[in-house]
């Protein structure tokens, strides 16, 4: 169990990679040896909505009481599940220098304009401030965010400051000064990377 970055709220989910759509990639991790399904059925879905502080604790428990056990939740959840597999070769072969294939350009605008996301004003301390939202009416439309941070990655992100940690399978954007980290985490394996270190220095003659 881990802190999340976003909510300060005790989650069971990975919030280390700096970007929505790989802290959605980061939902399978490889825990001794084995993938680990942290996504196994419609609520750990709205769960993790709200972890990332996508969805109201409030709106997680009333969609679940809708659609918690209907075809189209599990339906939705496989879509997720699908979005996430492609995800993950589509930015194992972006960051080794290879282009967005265009199978999977075709599939994110097919889920962009199926499920697109809405834009409106905030107010804050008498200022105004413009957000992007998605309205959560079916299932199928928590496919919007996870669409939209997708194309944002490969649109805008920096490809050389995105990378597969190291020490492990999951993924992160650097967002450190230099833009030499290696590692997903310091708690998970930042650590680990400098106990290594120190010991190889210490074996050194």
């Amino acid at each position: 169990m881990r802190i999340s970055k976003k909510s300060g709220q005790k989650s069971d989910f990975l919030f280390v990679g700096n970007h929505l759509a790989l802290d959605f990639l980061n939902t399978r991790p490889v825990q001794n040896g084995a993938p680990v399904e942290l996504l196994p059925d419609f609520a750990a879905l709205l769960q993790w909505f709200q972890a990332a502080n996508l969805l109201r604790p409030r709106d997680r428990m009333r969609h679940l009481r809708h659609w918690g056990r209907s075809d189209r939740a599990r339906r939705t959840l496989e879509a997720a599940w699908d979005l996430r597999n492609r995800l993950r070769k589509d930015v194992l072969a972006w960051e080794r220098g290879a282009a967005l294939n265009r199978a999977s350009i075709a599939e994110l605008n097919r889920l962009l304009t199926a499920y697109p996301m809405r834009t409106r004003l905030r107010t804050a301390q008498n200022a105004l401030s413009k957000e992007l939202w998605f309205e959560l009416k079916q299932p199928e439309e928590l496919l919007a965010p996870l669409a939209y941070s997708a194309a944002a990655l490969f649109t805008e992100a920096d490809r050389f400051r995105v990378r597969k940690c190291g020490q492990c399978v999951l993924h992160f954007y650097d967002t450190s000064k230099k833009g030499t980290r290696r590692w997903c985490s310091m708690q998970l394996c930042g650590n680990r990377l400098k106990v290594a270190a120190y010991a190889a220095r210490r074996r050194t003659p």
